[in-house]
């Protein structure tokens, strides 16, 4: 099943404090492979993509999905977006968010499980404080498609 996480309004490009605390600490946020956080993108670009594929397949009527991308146990699987400070090529995890399946419409993963076209999560990162989103994000926070 192939996936697109579209982020948008990513803190660092905001005015004000936290944005220019995360400008200077080299903060970056990328998806999470295993334990890797790859694709990392720094917090004040205009906005962010990721493409990943996961496997799915459909277990007692219900479909779960797994791969590296993929976190948490069957029922409650996620993908992480991780902020995390970049010094020297290390990345240093100081917050994640959670991209719940369970708050994906039935049809929509069943028709991406079906091959129909990506399924496509749409989201801004920057919180109601003005850093960066984390914690578990439903909708509306991230807006789910097939495209």
């Amino acid at each position: 099943m192939r996936i697109r996480i579209d982020a948008s309004d990513l803190p660092g490009r905001r005015a004000g404090a936290e944005a220019d605390a995360l400008r200077l600490g080299n903060v970056h946020v990328g998806v999470q492979r295993r334990a890797e956080v790859v694709d990392r993108v720094p917090a004040d670009a205009a906005t962010a993509t990721w493409h990943i594929e996961v496997s799915s397949r459909e277990i007692d009527g219900a479909l779960d999905v797994g791969g590296p991308w993929v976190h948490g146990r069957a029922g409650a699987r996620f993908l992480y977006l991780s902020w995390g400070a970049v010094t020297d090529g290390d990345f240093a995890n100081f917050r994640r968010a959670k991209l719940m399946f369970t708050d994906v419409p039935t049809e929509l993963l069943r028709a991406a499980h079906e091959g129909a076209g990506t399924l496509v999560g749409r989201v801004g990162l920057t919180d109601a404080s003005g850093g960066p989103l984390c914690a578990r994000v439903h909708p509306p926070a991230i807006a789910w498609t097939v495209e």
